[in-house]
């Protein structure tokens, strides 16, 4: 590759050129990307990857974008900083797939984020037809050319009439409906099988008919005569407004022809297809009944029978377990007998209709339903509207199927499917319909350019491991892994050429299975035209790269250097960190001794999303992997089930608790459970590493019992920069100053007061060693330890930061410039510093080694052994074979992912997965594993 002396020769139509990069901790790099390749950028977390990949090269793209447009729009957009590098060039439109916290909006599906459902809205409204619920028939409505068509169809020659029933008005008298008939112009009306004049009927009123008919015209087909036609029209059209959408045809035989252009059928009139009719986020087109969330407030099952492993004879029914309401059971087990009930088997055991059966009851005793409607029959009692409250959940909405859509959407269909169908259908299915669907070649026209979009979408979702989720499923209920991919493939899915694609480790969440079809996605990208740069550590990634940057050699102040450029072949052949990994020159050993267990917990019936009534022990006080292909349950199961489950038992507070039936085991074992994801520790510039660990109120009382600082009084609080005293009040503690610029990107300017430092100059006055506060925060971990060797109580709080591998982070720094895996090690290490004597904790980590390198988690693995060695238990859900190895027990779900997914695999050691033969994630272990003798 060219060194940094000629990079002013080459040429950007062949290479994307970053020339002095300093952005973050960069150091002057210069790199030469090659166009149109796969560009894996990897390295230590911290080195300086996303700086180098999103804060220099993807804002660079986006700010040359805003820069192109006129000032007023811009002052309309995100204004974009331009990064601190000498010179870009080469720089193609920039399309970023970042590391982002999933959305919680209820309304967002997997189908409203890829925009699948928006072209599934244009389908169904331009090409959907309206089939009628009663008869099956299909909707239509008449037009003034069908009918003039049906008539040339006639032998020439053939006499008819055109006519329209008389609409009555109640407020008119018959007499008065035939006058406004003749000043109209009509002259006859056809009564029973008689043709009879107005003017006569006006004079010698008749007894009332059930129906008259005004004749329109009176006419002759006549194939080759023209203006015949045009009149004929003409009195179709007539006739539909006399009729309020009704022409009646009569042929010179006497049958008779009805035509309509209302949109009706089977006595019912329907709504015609449009595109807001399929939108749950307008009111239109929302189900009537949930509004278009897609479930109502109903009696819940799994509340009325929360365990499902009793008898109704054990006492199922929640409900009816007390004295009282027993009087509704006891007719049941009085009589089961008599219509062959089983009252004494479990409730799962029984069949649907056996279940069907308790609900709606028979003459021998009255069935739930019966029951509830009581208690609402009798609301007005406090008690019964207290246990009525009780029984009540989210159910699913019974009229839209949990779609959000109004029932008679469901009308609408395309060769038998309508679009609820759809959306419930597994993404795999839905792209199999699409490749067999035939259209007529009118449709066909229509549709084109919509089913390319469509079925592009589908087939990337299906090739980045998602095939199993359906476009129904709510965006909030995603792992992470999974919201990561579905934003890649909506990116894929406009399929744009000589663009410059920066994803952001694509491969989160996701079994080493479905690693291969991804790599095989992002190839496809390329191969359209693209430069796909991609900053991951997974090693079936960096293998199948066109070019690998090695950022490092270290992290944070250690790292921002280019230490390798290259392909797979020489990155084994060069001595970088990476490297050794790659070439097992160094390695994570294999623990020697698993440890054993005793106490755990229990988990029964797990039901909610793809979960098969799913019952699994959580041992304690040892390191459990919970793991499986992507969508297999694992997320649902710990995030949905477990934890808040056992958050409300320990009486902290919870989000909604997924459908299970108990909770069980040594609950009183555990005293706390966290919940350790890799969401941002703060998202301001006041939030940072040595506030979060606590260490920072020991450094301020530290200096607050400094001779000077007692002379004048000052207390701790002086030595914050978040309240008022001690804090520069120019730029309020922030040390920087924002200056608006409107349509230009704001100013970040150092503050001209306290020249950055954040505090007043008395403060700074105060030192210890010769340091003052704002020098400390200016301090990396590692500095730091050194600094405070004499303050064990600072050194107890800060040290585990070192341990977990932040040592080069800065004391001060915003926490908002953290990486997610950086983020993740900082809540770690507020926890290692507890020590032992805090009570135990059950962590749950949730897919730690995200944005990790393998060095890294190398320290990871560490510091969560200590947690344990601390009498904690650690519960972590992965993919990655080095921590899956290193576990005491394995949680294995699948077999495969969505409707297929959900079951126990698997539970045992590592060395007893490796003989597992049905499980995916043996087939990965046993090359990590040592050969046993």
């Amino acid at each position: 590759m060219p060194t940094a002396t000629d990079f002013d020769a080459l040429d950007p139509r062949d290479f994307i050129i970053i020339k002095g990069a300093k952005v973050h901790n960069l150091r002057n790099l210069s790199v030469a990307i090659p166009r149109n390749q796969l560009v894996v950028i990897t390295g230590l977390s911290g080195s300086g990857k996303s700086s180098l990949a999103f804060d220099t090269l993807f804002a660079e793209g986006q700010r040359m974008y805003v820069e192109s447009l006129s000032a007023y729009a811009r002052q309309f957009l995100g204004r974009m900083e331009k990064p601190d590098v000498e010179y870009i060039r080469g720089v193609s439109p920039a399309i970023a797939v970042e590391q982002k916290v999933n959305t919680r909006n209820p309304r967002s599906t997997v189908g409203t984020t890829t925009e699948i459902y928006d072209y599934l809205k244009l389908l169904f409204a331009r090409v959907g037809r309206t089939h009628s619920p009663i008869s099956g028939v299909l909707v239509r409505k008449d037009s003034v050319s069908d009918i003039v068509d049906f008539l040339l169809t006639k032998p020439d020659g053939d006499r008819f009439m055109v006519l329209c029933p008389l609409p009555r008005n109640p407020e008119r008298t018959l007499t008065d409906e035939l006058k406004i008939l003749l000043q109209k112009g009509f002259t006859r009306l056809l009564v029973g099988e008689t043709i009879q004049f107005i003017e006569e009927l006006v004079s010698h009123p008749i007894t009332e008919p059930d129906r008259l008919f005004i004749l329109i015209d009176r006419n002759a087909v006549k194939h080759d005569d023209e203006d015949s036609q045009y009149r004929i029209a003409d009195s179709i059209q007539t006739a539909f407004f006399e009729g309020e959408g009704t022409c009646i045809v009569q042929l010179i035989n006497g049958q008779t022809h009805t035509f309509s252009d209302r949109f009706e059928a089977d006595g019912l009139r329907f709504e015609e297809p449009s595109v807001n009719l399929f939108s749950f986020n307008n009111p239109f087109g929302a189900c009537k009944t949930c509004g278009g969330a897609g479930h109502v407030l109903g009696i819940d099952e799994d509340l009325v029978i929360p365990d499902r492993n009793l008898s109704i004879f054990e006492g199922a029914i929640a409900p009816w377990r007390t004295d009282k309401m027993g009087e509704w059971l006891e007719p049941l087990v009085r009589n089961g007998i008599r219509f062959d009930f089983p009252i004494h088997r479990p409730y799962h055991d029984l069949s649907e209709a056996e279940k069907q059966l308790l609900w709606i009851g028979n003459s021998y005793f009255a069935g739930l339903n019966e029951f509830f409607k009581f208690l609402e029959a009798n609301s007005h009692q406090i008690k019964y509207r207290v246990m009525a409250s009780r029984y009540r959940g989210h159910t699913v909405c019974p009229d839209c199927r949990g779609s959000r859509l109004r029932k008679d959407a469901q009308y609408v269909k395309i060769n038998g499917e309508s679009i609820t169908d759809l959306v419930l259908m597994p993404v795999g299915e839905a792209a199999e319909w699409f490749k067999q669907l035939e259209l007529a070649d009118f449709e066909q026209k229509v549709a084109k350019r919509i089913l390319t979009e469509i079925q592009n979408r589908l087939t990337y979702l299906t090739q980045v491991g998602l095939g199993y989720l359906t476009l129904n499923r709510l965006t909030s209920s995603l792992s992470g892994g999974e919201f990561q991919r579905i934003k890649l493939a909506t990116s894929l899915g406009s399929a744009l050429v000589g663009s410059m694609y920066i994803l952001d480790e694509p491969s989160i969440g996701l079994h080493p299975r479905d690693t291969h079809n991804l790599v095989e996605v992002i190839k496809m990208l390329r191969d359209l035209g693209n430069t796909v740069i991609v900053v991951e550590h997974e090693e079936e990634v960096i293998r199948q790269a066109d070019q690998i940057i090695d950022i490092g050699p270290g992290a944070g102040i250690h790292g921002g250097e280019l230490v390798f450029q290259g392909n797979h072949e020489e990155l084994r052949q060069s001595n970088s960190l990476t490297a050794q990994y790659l070439n097992h020159t160094i390695q994570i050993a294999v623990p020697k001794n698993r440890r054993p267990w005793k106490q755990f917990l229990e988990l029964r019936g797990a039901r909610e999303n793809n979960l098969k009534n799913l019952t699994v022990q959580f041992p304690l006080q040892v390191l459990t992997v919970i793991t499986g292909v992507s969508g297999s349950g694992k997320s649902t199961l710990v995030k949905k089930v477990l934890f808040p489950a056992l958050s409300k038992i320990l009486g902290q507070q919870s989000e909604e608790t997924g459908r299970l039936d108990l909770l069980t085991g040594d609950l009183k074992t555990v005293k706390q459970v966290e919940f350790i994801d890799q969401n941002p520790i703060g998202k301001s510039s006041r939030s940072n590493p040595v506030t979060y660990v606590k260490a920072y109120d020991n450094i301020r009382q530290l200096y607050s019992d400094q001779p000077l600082a007692k002379q004048r009084a000052y207390k701790p609080a002086m030595f914050s920069f978040n309240v008022v005293g001690g804090r520069c009040e120019n730029c309020e503690g922030e040390g920087m100053v924002k200056i608006e610029m409107q349509f230009m990107a704001d100013l970040h300017l150092t503050c001209e007061v306290c020249k950055g430092k954040r505090f007043k100059q008395e403060v700074l006055d105060v030192q210890y060693k010769g340091t003052s506060i704002t020098a400390v925060l200016d301090m990396t971990v590692s500095e730091a330890l050194v600094f405070f060797k004499d303050q064990p109580k600072i050194i107890r709080s800060i040290r585990p930061l070192e341990e977990v591998g932040l040592g080069y982070v800065r004391l001060g720094q915003a926490s908002s410039t953290l990486s997610g895996g950086e983020a993740q090690r900082v809540k770690l290490a507020s926890f290692l510093g507890r020590g032992k004597d805090a009570d135990h904790v059950l962590f749950i980590f949730d897919e730690p080694t995200t944005g990790l390198h393998f060095h890294d988690i190398n320290k990871l693995l560490t510091a969560i052994n200590a947690l344990i060695d601390e009498g904690n238990s650690v519960l972590i859900i992965e993919h990655n074979m080095e921590i899956i190895k290193s576990a005491d027990w394995i949680i294995d779900l699948g077999p495969e992912g969505g409707v297929h997914g959900g079951h126990l695999v698997f539970a045992g050691t590592p060395e007893e997965m490796t003989k597992n033969h049905e499980s995916y994630t043996a087939h990965y272990l046993r090359s990590k594993m040592p050969v046993s003798k």
